[in-house]
């Protein structure tokens, strides 16, 4: 049966939720931190208030689970900007058609610039980004370029508008390893309030989105909220784990991952309705780790280098570096097309040694042909 998760999500109410998270106690947090699998329940105690003077010991938790699951691998990957074009008014987002900007998309020769440019920084592990455009930058342009792109990586994610599942079935068959898709919040009036325009506004059909994905096969769904567009990232974010958990029992076959954005500076962007510290990421970042030991756990280019130094050791086993949020922007770089800005702008061999100098093992390629990836 078809959208599933929408009936679970209108069982959930957000404010008895972010009650019950906010009751949260010290014991509750301790209950949590001596489990062997934790519950939602134990979730709800790990990113409770309850839980920041425990952070030390969630840290030491989560990072010995990230050792155990994952060993000291970092995989990198690189974002490919193909097109600013959108056809949606979001208020957060540098492409939102309101927004006066140069648009741009991408051709085959400029893809090929920028997938050799990408090669030279030692990427084989791509994330191709759009605007949600579909007439100009939808499936006719995916079944285009995406053979070109494939053969030239080892793996190859999207993250673009919606699709259906026979879509997502046939862009499997053309290489596609993985789709990220970011709810925004889980809020449905908030995401009304930030969504104006464009078939974005349909709350429902992108709850669904990652349900498609798995009826397709995909290999690897990507999850996610936009930390500080609703008031309260807490109960957006207990949300999101009861979005990974519905997934991981339903469409097991694929494997998940949590990014963890939060709102950066871009044109016409607002203010975040809820402020999210340093240290309350960390705290999030290491309760999906207890939560969810097998899950990988992302980190961009949004946070700090000196955050991203520090935090990525504890429990991320994903990362982007030197990344360009513009079309051609690895190729001919023009800051006035970007999406928003990156705060780590470091080089991807800049990030690598950073990790090396913390016992860590940067992976450029996780596939190989004659592992049976074509």
């Amino acid at each position: 049966m078809k959208n599933e998760f929408r009936h679970h999500w209108q069982q959930l109410d957000w404010d008895d939720i972010s009650l019950t998270i906010y009751s949260k106690t010290a014991a509750d947090v301790e209950r949590a931190l001596n489990a062997h699998i934790r519950s939602r329940d134990d979730f709800m105690a790990l990113i409770s208030p309850a839980a920041q003077p425990y952070l030390e010991t969630m840290a030491q938790e989560a990072q010995r689970l990230t050792r155990i699951r994952f060993g000291n691998t970092v995989s990198f990957y690189a974002p490919l900007y193909l097109s600013n074009l959108c056809a949606n008014d979001c208020t957060y987002c540098g492409f939102s058609m309101s927004n006066q900007i140069k648009r741009k998309t991408l051709n085959a020769q400029e893809i090929e610039m920028e997938c050799t440019a990408l090669n030279a920084m030692g990427y084989e592990h791509l994330l191709l980004v759009t605007g949600e455009h579909q007439s100009k930058v939808g499936m006719a342009y995916f079944r285009q370029h995406l053979p070109a792109i494939r053969s030239k990586v080892s793996s190859l994610m999207m993250e673009v508008q919606p699709l259906s599942t026979q879509d997502y079935a046939e862009l499997k068959a053309l290489g596609l390893d993985a789709v990220m898709v970011y709810q925004e919040t889980y809020h449905a009036l908030t995401y009304q309030q930030h969504h104006l325009r464009g078939n974005k506004q349909d709350f429902f059909w992108r709850l669904a989105t990652p349900e498609r994905l798995g009826q397709a096969g995909i290999d690897k769904i990507g999850l996610g909220a936009l930390i500080g567009l609703s008031a309260d990232w807490r109960t957006d974010c207990y949300f999101l784990a009861e979005h990974l958990s519905y997934l991981q029992k339903h469409y097991w076959q694929s494997r998940y991952s949590i990014s963890f954005p939060r709102l950066r500076p871009c044109a016409g962007g607002i203010e975040p309705a809820s402020l999210m510290s340093d240290a309350q990421l960390v705290q999030l970042i290491c309760a999906f780790r207890l939560f969810a030991p097998d899950v990988e756990l992302s980190l961009s280019t949004r946070e700090s280098p000196h955050f991203r130094d520090h935090v990525v050791p504890l429990a991320i086993n994903s990362v982007s570096a030197g990344s360009k949020t513009q079309p051609g922007g690895y190729a001919n770089n023009t800051p006035e097309l970007e999406q928003f800005a990156p705060h780590d702008n470091r080089s991807p061999q800049q990030v690598a040694d950073a990790l090396y100098a913390r016992g860590l093992q940067p992976i450029w390629k996780d596939w190989d042909g004659f592992l049976g990836r074509n």
